[in-house]
């Protein structure tokens, strides 16, 4: 007989990896909830698997932790699109204000430059 908690557990694993990661703006941060949320269900049931365990519990658990680098992976590919996500939002920021003040970055030594705009 395997335990609630193990089952849950996997369940949760099982739901984090179907997860598909989303580069569409509007859909990310309900991606973003998802995740979160899943990790939080995972947080509150670790503390609720203790030994001793059952051999049929022993060999679901070998199982479950063959499947976490699988979930390291896919948190680190969620992480990653984030990152250029913001990388590429930024990018734009500093692209439109360079647009909005061309000088903005050009050496002043020496130079005129009237500050009024």
């Amino acid at each position: 007989m395997i335990r609630t908690e193990l089952i849950q557990w996997k369940e949760a694993t099982d739901r984090l990896l179907a997860l598909p990661i989303v580069n569409d703006d509007d859909q990310r941060d309900a991606m973003i909830a998802s995740v979160e949320k899943i990790l939080d269900e995972r947080e509150q049931l670790q503390p609720r698997i203790q030994p001793p365990f059952s051999v049929e519990e022993e060999a679901f658990g070998k199982e479950l932790v063959t499947q976490e680098p699988k979930v390291a992976v896919k948190l680190e590919s969620y992480l990653t699109a984030i990152r250029k996500d913001l990388s590429a939002s930024q990018t734009k920021k500093d692209g439109v204000r360079s647009y909005v003040n061309p000088y903005s970055k050009v050496a002043r030594d020496g130079t005129f430059y009237d500050t009024k705009q």
